[in-house]
């Protein structure tokens, strides 16, 4: 667990706004844009996930695709970290590295550029959302294919009911996943 202050929980998670029956019925998507479009609510997550990385010693910021390029980023730059995109596959130009991985119905790709990390890197992976934990096991599965230790996974929030975090453990291996807020 985090040391996000209750008052820093509660400021993020009243900047998250629920949205019924999107993207398909039944669904309750959380949208992070109020959050981003706040300035004060968006400095307080950035600020509480530098302190993450600071904390675990991270060198590196990997941002998975979207919007954890859009939380990554600003991070990086405010700890002083090089930013790292993983990326769907083909966005990437040049030569890649890439990791399949298991969807609920079928299957999905990431790529990294593997020059981009080195043996001496330990890497902060941020997200958005925890879900099914698919995409974040397959970035820990690059970073270490890449020759990178991996530092932890930050997530500004994880879905409680969806099983992430128990697929996520074992590709893990030890390293601390930080959850802001639990939903």
């Amino acid at each position: 667990m985090t040391s996000t202050t209750d008052s820093t929980r509660e400021l993020l998670l009243s900047r998250i706004r629920d949205v019924p029956d999107y993207p398909k019925p039944g669904v309750l998507f959380k949208d992070i844009t109020p959050l981003l479009a706040d300035p004060v609510a968006f400095s307080a997550l950035t600020d509480t996930l530098v302190e993450l990385c600071v904390r675990h010693g991270a060198t590196k910021v990997v941002g998975l695709e979207a919007r954890g390029f859009i939380l990554a980023a600003p991070v990086a730059v405010r700890a002083g970290l090089g930013f790292v995109p993983v990326r769907k596959a083909g966005k990437l130009p040049g030569a890649t590295l890439g990791q399949a991985y298991e969807l609920e119905y079928g299957t999905a790709e990431i790529e990294i550029h593997a020059e981009d990390l080195s043996a001496d890197d330990r890497i902060m992976v941020i997200d958005d959302i925890l879900a099914t934990g698919g995409t974040a096991e397959a970035s820990l599965e690059l970073i270490r294919r890449a020759g990178a230790e991996v530092a932890g996974v930050a997530v500004l929030m994880e879905l409680g009911f969806l099983p992430g975090r128990a697929r996520l453990e074992q590709g893990l291996r030890g390293a601390p996943l930080e959850v802001l807020i639990t939903v």
